[in-house]
């Protein structure tokens, strides 16, 4: 019986190391997994939204420690030597839309990349900055005709808007 009960419990111990280590590559800070817009992990959650920015988003992860509530964004692109400033403002967003939806302001978002992740603390000022970003692109919507940026095929091809977008490449 002393060996089934050893063996199990060795059993139990592997499984956790191999899940800590599948969360530290995913680029996931310690603590309790809340919500997953990933298959992977758990069923896609419904996305975050605050009526009051006209804000939704779907953060890949949100991570529960203690009280905080930290959004994960994970990027398969390649890794750049600095976070990019949109992904930046897309995890600042996620920031705020956990503000409206726990009720807690996180201190920092994680951006994971393949081979680096990036701490992006959610100062005041990028708080103040994504707002601004917010207020003006709520001040374009009414425009009916946006030129559109096609400098990249590519990622013409991949643009969820592209079935009905009249400027679309091809």
């Amino acid at each position: 019986m002393l060996p089934i009960a050893i063996f199990i419990a060795f059993l139990a111990l592997a499984l956790l190391w191999l899940a800590r280590r599948q969360q530290q590559a995913a680029g996931l800070p310690e603590g309790r997994l809340i919500y997953a817009d990933t298959r992977g992990w758990l069923p896609v959650e419904e996305p975050l939204f605050d009526p009051d920015l006209g804000l939704t988003g779907r953060p890949d992860y949100l991570i529960q420690q203690g009280e905080q509530v930290i959004p994960v964004e994970v990027k398969t692109s390649r890794t750049p030597q600095k976070p990019y400033d949109t992904h930046i403002y897309q995890l600042a967003a996620y920031c705020l839309l956990v503000k409206h939806a726990y009720d807690v302001r996180p201190r920092y978002g994680i951006l994971h990349y393949p081979d680096r992740t990036y701490r992006i603390d959610f100062t005041r000022e990028l708080e103040g900055a994504v707002l601004n970003l917010l207020e003006n692109m709520h001040a374009y919507e009414h425009y009916e005709a946006l030129p559109r940026s096609h400098a990249s095929p590519a990622r013409c091809r991949g643009c969820g808007f592209r079935s009905v977008c009249d400027q679309r490449l091809g």
